[in-house]
């Protein structure tokens, strides 16, 4: 199944120029969701991990099934003041200004072996930012996974060092 055949461009969305890869048409359909999620599992089927954490919004979409195919747990990194608990959080710059991700305190024990799931890699801050986080409570990066890779973005030079794909490259 070439999943890119569930990719729609949406032209000047947000803003005028850009090309948004709209996904949400590979989520509508059951089929090519299903094949999805199982190829990023059948990557980690022998990796012993111990979570996915799922970067907020859209990563919650593609990790929660990937962490239910893999029987492990699922953890969200949210935007602040979203988590009920006591949280440990990593700040991050962006274009302009900067932003913030959080995830409880005690999601990740160290040495936990931990796969960073999202729907899109883009410049790779946000993903760099989890990583911090993630390695911050103690765990370790074992992947990183995408639907959707922009590569024009460069968004794997902010992630060199840790193991980074995507089923789809654009």
């Amino acid at each position: 199944m070439n999943l890119k055949d569930y990719i729609r461009d949406i032209p000047d969305f947000p803003k005028e120029g850009i090309i948004f890869k709209d996904i949400t048409p590979l989520w509508k359909d059951g089929k090519a969701f299903a094949v999805s999620i199982d190829e990023i599992a059948a990557k980690y089927e022998d990796k012993q991990i111990d979570l996915v954490v799922g970067i907020e919004a859209r990563g919650f979409i593609v990790g929660a099934p990937v962490a239910y195919k893999l029987g492990v747990g699922f953890i969200p990194v949210r935007k602040p003041g979203k988590l009920p608990y006591k949280t440990t959080s990593m700040s991050y710059s962006l274009e302009y200004g900067t932003d913030t991700i959080e995830v409880h305190e005690d999601a990740i024990s160290p040495d936990m072996r931990i796969l960073i799931v999202d729907d899109l890699l883009a410049t790779g801050g946000t993903a760099a930012a989890v990583i911090k986080l993630v390695e911050k409570l103690g765990g370790v990066v074992v992947g990183m996974e995408f639907l959707v890779d922009l590569t024009f973005l460069n968004g794997r030079d902010n992630l060199k060092g840790y193991n980074v794909s995507a089923l789809m490259e654009y």
